[in-house]
């Protein structure tokens, strides 16, 4: 045993392990798990395995849940549902705060549970997980009880299925329950296969506080168990995990009516700037990449570094690597423990292996690795050019990438080049330059001068592919209510482009008008050349221009060169606004009689103005917030705009139904490429010179008309197009949700909609997403 004097001379720790003999009593005297179904567990049947990441020692069997078993589960959850939501906010709080207080109760309890089933530190677990995951409750409790005020109209959607993460079940199991319990739906969750336990611990625990039977399911299993709640019939899949299984999940679910929310991967990128605190930023990173991985324990981190103090930094990032503990995960003195799996583990080390060979080289902790357990010393891959698979590729375990960059400019671009966005931080002491780089970058929260701060009250979302839907905050909750069915409006018949087009110049005659494709701000042919007749009862009313591919990709490159719209203040976008609905009203004789000449009601035209002008009024209301979180934080959240957005319009009321989603488009400060309706796509040419002489910059809105389906097809595979909304028929809108998996575009298809009813706020809420910025405010 080593004397004092050695102690404070080498300052090593000693073995601190928590004790474990409660929970392996638990798992022991349980044995075999079955599913929590309708209130009640179900005698286990076919079993996997449950082991210790650390160790590889059997922990449990869990069932392997069938189709059968989801199948009851989901009836159990559509049974129970009338009754849960016939429930008060109030009522359905004091449940909430109930199984708040009893998680609180065996906190020490979960945590040891949580570490035997992921092999996290159990650190890790005491500090951030545990506190994480009851906060989730005790907030959405608060909204149980607000939820009928603060939303008023909107009602449950019914049974949500919960696909969770292995790296952290809890807290992801409860981020998604507590909102959709607080709302009124009821749940149906297929827990991880490897990490099982901890949702089995809160089954027993909604069991003794007497939740009503069927509020909450729980099926365990392995993928083939996930598929199958993903074709069940429930009204919403919360998934976290992997963008690859995430893109299937969209696919599977296209047309299919189910609100979808993905929570998926990506490596954070860490900005360290020359006049960063480098102490500080090499501990950010600790956190990052190696201490605190989050959801998935297998993320990884892309350090981009100052060139002017690279060298320093990665000199002291080394010596803290070094310096990390690697081991028993029960050990309050370990920093990393084991990967969730040896499967996860073997990944880990491939995808290493496929970096070094790329030319990347490895600094590698010569800490030994404990002799049993999925455990991968921490790492830090230098000279990682951006096509490494190790930058591009999730999945990187305890192990970081490091690059250079001499301009701010330059390391915005080399953290946005990635696909995903899920967070990053910044480290500068300018506060200006971080609060600048911060806004620049492409993910859905930046910290700065800090890394991983969570809390249930803060928006969380990812942009590009890190995910779809809204988590954390109000907008959590409102994820999982709906507006109530309207009665469908029947669309319109398509004309039929099968006939063949008109070749211009050579245009048919007698032809009352000819109209263009708008791009640009300006009129143009389209790229191939040909236009269709359109007519009503038998009568040729115009030409209207036939567009294709190259005019959508056109369009869109004409809307990236608007990026200016986007940074104008709400104020300066209502001014124009305004100035288009005053100019819509000088034209509105016109308009009633071009809609009249289609058989159109020319009642459109009076809505539209009173919408254009609603429009306006709220373009300067879109407001973010400081929200209370953390002491001595500032949280601020942000809409932002999406960006580039598709339109595809109804065949229906052609120009109330083109503004209606247009103009709260572009009000968010979008810039847009709408494809009109069909059936009457001349009225888009007249909304076009509204457009030019109402300050509308050109670019902003660009309108291309011809088949809907091809068109949107093109949107929905663009990947400059950032989000896709499609007002057409359901087997339209199934397409475009298949067509988007590839990408995970955000999409929006409000089908079958009478726009003089739509919700503007509905609107605007899905023209933009959110930014939470974390600053620390104070000493």
């Amino acid at each position: 045993m080593p004397s004092v004097n050695d102690i404070l001379t080498t300052m090593d720790y000693g073995p601190a392990p928590e004790a474990a003999g409660e929970v392996m009593g638990w798992l022991q005297a349980r044995g075999r798990f079955g599913h929590l179904i309708g209130g009640a567990m179900t005698a286990p049947g076919p079993q996997l395995a449950v082991h210790n990441p650390a160790t590889d020692e059997p922990l449990a069997e869990v069932t392997r849940g069938s189709a059968a078993d989801v199948t009851a589960a989901v009836a159990a959850a559509r049974a129970a549902a009338p009754g849960w939501t016939a429930l008060s906010g109030h009522e359905r709080a004091k449940w909430l705060y109930a199984l708040a207080r009893n998680l609180q109760k065996r906190e020490a309890f979960l945590r040891i549970l949580e570490v035997l089933d992921t092999g996290k530190p159990i650190r890790e677990c005491r500090d951030i997980d545990l506190p994480l995951a009851i906060r989730e409750v005790y907030h959405h409790a608060g909204w149980a009880e607000l939820c009928a005020g603060e939303f008023p109209g909107l009602e449950p959607l019914g049974v949500v299925g919960a696909i969770l993460p292995s790296g952290c079940p809890l807290p992801g199991l409860l981020r998604t329950l507590a909102p959709a319990l607080a709302a009124g739906n009821t749940v149906v969750v297929k827990p991880a296969e490897e990490t099982p336990l901890s949702a089995l611990a809160l089954a027993e625990i909604c069991l003794e506080i007497g939740l009503p039977a069927g509020v909450l399911n729980i099926v365990t299993g392995d993928g083939a168990t996930g598929a199958a709640l993903v074709a069940a019939e429930v009204d919403k899949i919360a998934f976290t995990g992997a963008t690859d299984i995430g893109r299937a999940i969209r696919k599977a679910t296209a047309g299919s009516g189910k609100a979808l929310g993905l929570e998926l991967g990506g490596q954070s990128p860490v900005l360290v700037f020359a006049d960063a605190d480098l102490d500080a930023a090499v501990e950010g990173v600790v956190t990052a990449a190696w201490t605190g991985q989050g959801e998935s324990s297998a993320g990884g981190a892309r350090i981009l570094v100052a060139e002017a103090v690279a060298e320093r930094f990665t000199a002291r990032l080394t010596a803290r690597m070094e310096k990390l503990r690697l081991g028993d995960p029960l050990d309050k003195g370990t920093d990393i423990g084991a990967l969730v799996s040896a499967a996860q583990r073997d990944r880990v080390l491939a995808l290493l292996a496929r970096g070094v060979a790329a030319g990347a080289r490895l600094l590698q902790s010569s800490a030994p690795l404990p002799a049993q357990g999925n455990f991968v010393a921490p790492g830090l891959l230098l000279d990682a050019q951006p096509t490494n698979p190790c930058v591009t590729e999730d999945g990187l375990g305890p192990i970081a990438t490091l690059a250079s960059f001499r301009t701010p400019a330059e390391a915005i671009a080399l953290a946005n080049a990635s696909r995903q966005g899920r967070a990053a931080s910044v480290w500068s002491e300018n506060i200006t330059l971080a609060q600048d780089v911060a806004a620049k970058l492409a993910t859905g929260t930046v910290w700065i001068n800090s890394h991983g701060t969570a809390d249930a009250a803060a928006p969380s979302d990812g942009k590009r592919e890190s995910g779809l839907g809204r988590t954390g905050g109000r907008a959590a909750l409102r994820a999982f209510l709906r507006p109530p069915a309207a009665a469908p409006q029947p669309e319109a018949p398509a004309p039929d482009f099968s006939a063949a087009p008109c070749p211009d110049p050579a245009l048919p005659q007698p032809i009352d008008r000819t109209a263009k494709l708008y791009i640009g701000g300006a009129q143009k042919r389209p790229e191939g050349g040909h236009s269709w007749r359109v007519t009503h009862a038998g009568r040729e009313i115009g030409l209207a221009p036939l567009g294709g591919r190259k005019d959508i990709r056109n369009a869109v490159e004409a809307a990236h060169k608007a990026s200016g719209w986007s940074k104008l203040t709400g104020a300066a976008r209502a001014q124009v606004l305004y100035f288009l609905a005053e100019n819509l009203s000088l034209r509105a004789a016109e308009f009633e009689a071009r809609l009249a000449e289609s058989g159109d009601d020319p009642a459109e035209v009076a809505q539209t103005i009173r919408l254009a002008f609603r429009a306006a009024a709220l373009a300067d209301k879109i407001a973010g917030a400081v929200i209370q979180t953390k002491p001595q934080m500032l949280t601020l959240t942000r809409p932002e705009p999406w960006g580039v957005l598709g339109i595809a319009c109804a065949n229906r009321q052609p120009l109330l139904g083109l503004a209606a989603l247009v103009l709260p488009a572009i009000a968010a400060g979008n810039r847009v490429v709408a494809i009109p309706a069909m059936a009457q796509p001349l009225v888009a040419a007249d909304f076009a010179q509204v457009l030019d002489t109402s300050d509308v910059r050109g670019g902003v809105v660009n309108l291309i008309s011809g088949p809907r389906e091809d068109l949107a097809q093109v949107l929905a595979g663009h990947d400059d197009v950032a989000a896709l909304w499609y007002a057409g028929t359901p087997e339209g809108a199934a397409r475009v949700e298949r067509d988007s998996a590839a990408n995970l575009k955000a999409t929006w298809c409000p089908t079958a909609r009478d726009w003089a009813a739509q919700d503007l706020r509905e609107t605007l809420t899905q023209a933009t997403q959110t930014k939470t910025i974390w600053v620390p405010y104070g000493i």
